[in-house]
């Protein structure tokens, strides 16, 4: 009997696997969007990395038939400022600015469309790239979880950086998966 519950728990974790998708996004500060994506209980997993060229992303693990790539995009929106160009909040420049890496040609076009939709919305460009995926390298262990593991630090970072109060002007009570 205990094979039988070890066996069949190894085929659950392997249809988990077999079944996970992977998403990439930057908004800034890592931490930040890790926690957002957390959240969201159809996430399997959020890690904190970065791309080739260094700039701070998660890399959100899902099950797409729990929840579709496009719900995963529009989450996105609801955590970041779409409309800067330079970073987020405290953190400033390239490494942390914002864009949806796509992984394939699906990918790009659900990102573009829904940029699009941003745009029109909102009457101005968004400042929010699409790109191709650039590589992940997982951050360092001390950045994973850190909302959870530092939760006071992480409470005063976000609150001091404008982005917790930002996000509640500018969403409101839209803002899914703000952790």
């Amino acid at each position: 009997m205990k094979r039988l519950c070890i066996a069949l728990g190894i085929l659950i974790m392997m249809t988990n696997i077999a079944n996970a998708a992977e998403a990439y996004f930057g908004g800034g500060c890592f931490w930040c969007m890790e926690a957002a994506y957390q959240e969201v209980p159809e996430v399997t997993d959020a890690i904190s990395g970065y791309t080739d060229d260094d700039v701070e992303i998660v890399k959100v693990i899902y099950d797409p038939a729990k929840i579709s790539y496009a719900k995963l995009v529009e989450i996105y929106w609801y955590n970041v400022d779409p409309f800067d160009s330079n970073g987020q909040f405290f953190d400033r420049g390239h490494k942390y600015r914002t864009a949806i890496y796509a992984a394939n040609e699906e990918e790009k076009k659900i990102a573009e469309a829904s940029k699009a939709k941003m745009e029109k919305e909102f009457s101005k460009p968004v400042a929010v790239q699409i790109l191709p995926v650039n590589g992940f390298k997982k951050a360092e262990e001390a950045h994973q979880d850190f909302y959870q593991k530092n939760e006071n630090h992480y409470q005063r970072y976000k609150k001091g950086s404008g982005r917790e109060d930002f996000l509640k002007k500018m969403w409101g009570s839209a803002n899914k998966g703000e952790k």
